[in-house]
């Protein structure tokens, strides 16, 4: 079994749905939930972890004991002083290490005698990762964990994940809408627009199936408008995301680049939005 599997996943709300998502998270690797907040990747992940129920469909992942879960802020009473919140949650997971979460909080210049509430939202960010290692985890699932953080903070967040990933058999489920954060890391990628997928699979199949192609308004024929996924068009010129088989039969006049993985979250999505 998957760490996490999503299968035809839905749950209706007044003024948005989440339509059919399935997609699986493969054990031993980075999988990036990528798409602009107000997708559907916190619903997602509540329904995994349980905390919603969904209409039709199920997610399901191992077992809570052995996941670390990071949020966009920490859910943890703001009250708390750090060195109570760890001997408080330490009782729900047997593999709890009270010594690593100790280093932890070292490691991040965090002073235990201070209250949640007192900290910066990049402290916080630090102090979820604490909690979260703190127990060994074989699955990280983390709900936008850099929104709002400084490129610094950004950047030592994802050094690590990248340093969590080094021990074999563990799992990243990472949701964000900041998908630089990606390009270090992401083994897979799933990408939701308005609720439902709109691509699923390996970062390296999904970049190789695609080009991001440019020009100038007089190459914007209607042959390249047919083939175009997600084309923004201004008087100065267009830039469109393409099958990598058609960007290739274009003129050379047209500037033909590999996509990241922010030009296919945006052109994607694009595309699924006038669906």
């Amino acid at each position: 079994m998957n760490p996490v599997e999503i299968s035809h996943l839905t749950k209706h709300y007044p003024d948005f749905s989440l339509n059919d998502v399935t997609f699986s998270v493969p054990a031993g690797y980075v999988t990036g939930f990528v798409g602009a907040n107000g997708s559907g990747k916190t619903t997602t992940i509540k329904a995994a972890l349980g905390m919603i129920h969904p209409d039709s469909g199920s997610a399901t992942t191992v077992g809570h004991e052995r996941i670390g879960v990071v949020f966009d802020a920490p859910p943890y009473n703001p009250e708390w002083r750090l060195k109570d919140l760890g001997r408080g949650i330490g009782r729900f997971f047997p593999t709890w290490s009270q010594e690593r979460y100790d280093a932890e909080l070292q490691a991040a210049g965090l002073n235990p005698t201070k209250k949640v509430k007192e900290l910066s939202r990049g402290m916080g960010m630090r102090l979820q990762m604490a909690v979260a290692l703190a127990h060994d985890p074989e699955l990280l699932i983390l709900d936008e964990p850099t929104g709002g953080l400084d490129p610094l903070a950004r950047s030592e967040m994802v050094d690590m994940l990248a340093q969590f990933m080094v021990e074999e058999g563990r799992t990243i489920l990472f949701s964000t809408h900041i998908t630089s954060d990606l390009d270090r890391l992401a083994d897979y990628l799933v990408i939701l627009s308005r609720g439902r997928v709109v691509a699923n699979g390996t970062a390296e199949e999904i970049i190789d199936s695609f080009r991001l192609v440019r020009g100038i308004p007089e190459h914007l024929t209607d042959a390249v408008r047919q083939a175009s996924l997600g084309l923004r068009s201004t008087s100065l010129g267009w830039e469109a995301m393409m099958p990598t088989d058609a960007a290739d039969a274009l003129t050379d006049r047209i500037v033909v680049e590999a996509p990241t993985i922010e030009d296919l979250a945006v052109h994607i999505a694009k595309e699924a939005g006038r669906e």
